[in-house]
């Protein structure tokens, strides 16, 4: 026994000097660890990219919306099965929205580079629809477990200069927000989400500057150009397809702006190009074998301008302020009748004393026109101008309120009877009313024809006010809870009523034209970081 237990003692310390000697091989320091470091270059929230100078900064959001009587956002029942108020409509519809901003900058001898990109990861109960029970478009992304990725701001900025999908130099500050959560409050321009543009933004000291910028106008800054020759090309629901041309000119935009403790001040412009596609066209603006050879009408050059003004640390609280933009368009309606969507055009449904029901309608146009015998000698550019504005007070650091609305007007010029008067130049008014002739009985009554259809005047002008207000809570810092209530009235011009084959499910029947109404009450909570 003792002579293993030497061998074992002797083998252990062999094991030890063996294991010494490769340990004294090692390095004696391993690579020190690059450890993330902040940067204060830029605000809270940066840090630098391990191993560069660039400075990145990760933030963003978690919202869940709930609208009751409206659309996704606090979009109005204003059109649609909503507007309808039919079997189909949904009583409330919920969003919960994800959304990941990545804003990345570093300085150079030329200033600092920066880039934005945020991308929305979100899902809305399903919804249904007359159309389509099933869904389309992205709704069919609505089934359990799916939902979709939306990118909004993705853009570069440097030496002055801005690259990619970002705010309008047209925009004010607050976009369509000057003191609400609904995406939807009309009165002026919107590009909230960003839209395809380079600009150019030039400081002159003491809060000065000025940009201007080139603006893709395809997705934002369009509503609808009718020509009102092709069949059927006034609908049941007032409004008809679009014969827009092909993308031909970027919209021209720009502002001034003053910055200062006070408040702000900004005046901006836009120029934007009115163009169609052909005067003969198939029902639904589609082209056919003949579309060519029938010409078109010449393009023309529209615009809008806008004024902005924020009033700072008004005496009725610590923190409030009053915002207010006026708006005026010729032929680019889309900067007053604006969403963070497409705009809308508007069918409401409602009681009536002697009819089935009674409706209410708005077609929102860039222009209208009417080729052949009798044409309105070109396009004919639509007219609108709106307000909106807000009041927010803050009741202490944890409740405020805010009282918001807008009023906004659609114009179409000449008058209801211009058609008639031969061939020959007529109107935007007079061309309309043709169209919608055809497809709702009962004017013949005006011109002493006897009719049981119904009598109307026809006037395709109308106005759409809004008001609403909020109140939000916010229990810790980066937490919000907040509850919206709006109105919306539709003034249109039209008065009387026709028979007409409304939109399905409703009836073939005879329909009061009337103003109308809707009310809508949104709540949201939302978590910054």
């Amino acid at each position: 026994m003792t002579v293993y237990r030497k061998l074992i003692l002797g083998s252990a310390a062999s094991l030890f000097a063996i294991g010494a000697a490769q340990a004294a091989d090692l390095p004696v320091k391993a690579k020190a660890v690059e450890y993330v470091r902040i940067c204060s270059l830029y605000g809270a929230g940066f840090f630098y990219i391990p191993g560069t100078d660039t400075c990145i900064k990760l933030g963003g959001y978690l919202r869940v919306d709930t609208t009751f009587n409206g659309g996704a956002h606090g979009a109005p029942s204003w059109s649609g099965d909503l507007g309808q108020n039919n079997r189909f409509a949904d009583n409330f519809v919920s969003r919960s929205r994800m959304a990941l901003q990545v804003d990345t900058r570093t300085a150079t001898e030329y200033g600092v580079v920066r880039t934005f990109g945020q991308g929305d990861f979100q899902f809305n109960n399903f919804g249904s629809s007359a159309a389509s029970v099933t869904g389309s478009g992205s709704n069919a992304l609505m089934g359990a477990g799916g939902g979709y990725v939306a990118v909004e701001f993705l853009f570069i900025q440097f030496a002055g200069f801005t690259f990619g999908k970002s705010a309008s130099a047209y925009a004010s500050p607050w976009q369509g927000g000057p003191g609400n959560i609904t995406s939807n409050l009309l009165g002026g321009h919107v590009t909230d989400t960003g839209v395809n543009n380079i600009q150019y933004t030039a400081q002159f000291g003491n809060g000065v500057s000025g940009s201007i910028g080139l603006d893709d106008p395809t997705v934002w800054n369009r509503t609808a150009l009718n020509n009102l020759g092709i069949p059927s090309a006034i609908g049941s629901n007032g409004t008809g397809s679009s014969a827009y041309g092909g993308t031909l000119a970027p919209d021209i935009v720009g502002n001034i702006r003053v910055d200062q403790a006070w408040g702000l001040f900004q005046l901006s412009g836009r120029a934007h190009l009115v163009n169609a596609t052909y005067n003969t066209l198939s029902a639904g603006a589609v082209a056919n074998n003949l579309s060519e050879l029938s010409g078109h009408p010449d393009s023309k050059w529209g615009g809008s301008v806008m004024a902005a003004l924020q009033i700072k640390n008004i005496p009725t609280g610590k923190g409030d302020d009053i915002k207010i933009d006026v708006s005026y368009a010729k032929g680019s309606t889309k900067q007053v009748i604006s969403t963070s969507g497409s705009s809308p055009s508007f069918a409401m449904f409602g009681d009536s004393g002697f009819g089935y029901q009674s409706v209410g309608f708005g077609a929102t146009t860039d222009a209208v026109y009417l080729p052949g015998a009798g044409g309105t000698d070109g396009l004919k550019l639509t007219t609108a101008w709106g307000i909106r504005g807000a009041f927010n007070h803050n009741w202490d650091p944890y409740w405020s309120t805010s009282l918001f609305g807008s009023y906004s007007a659609v114009r179409y010029d000449g008058g209801a009877d211009d058609n008639l008067t031969g061939i020959g130049t007529t109107s935007a008014k007079g061309a309309y009313c043709a169209a919608f002739a055809a497809s709702h009985g009962g004017l013949a009554a005006q011109t002493g024809v006897a009719s049981n259809a119904g009598t109307y005047s026809c006037n395709p002008d109308f106005n759409v006010s809004q008001l609403g207000v909020i109140t939000r809570w916010t229990p810790v810092k980066n937490l919000t809870f907040s509850a919206e209530a709006q109105w919306f009235h539709l003034d249109q011009k039209m008065s009387g009523s026709a028979v007409f084959s409304a939109a399905a499910p409703k009836p073939t029947a005879l329909y009061e034209f009337k103003d109308q109404d809707t009310f809508l009450l949104q709540v949201r909570a939302q978590r910054n970081f």
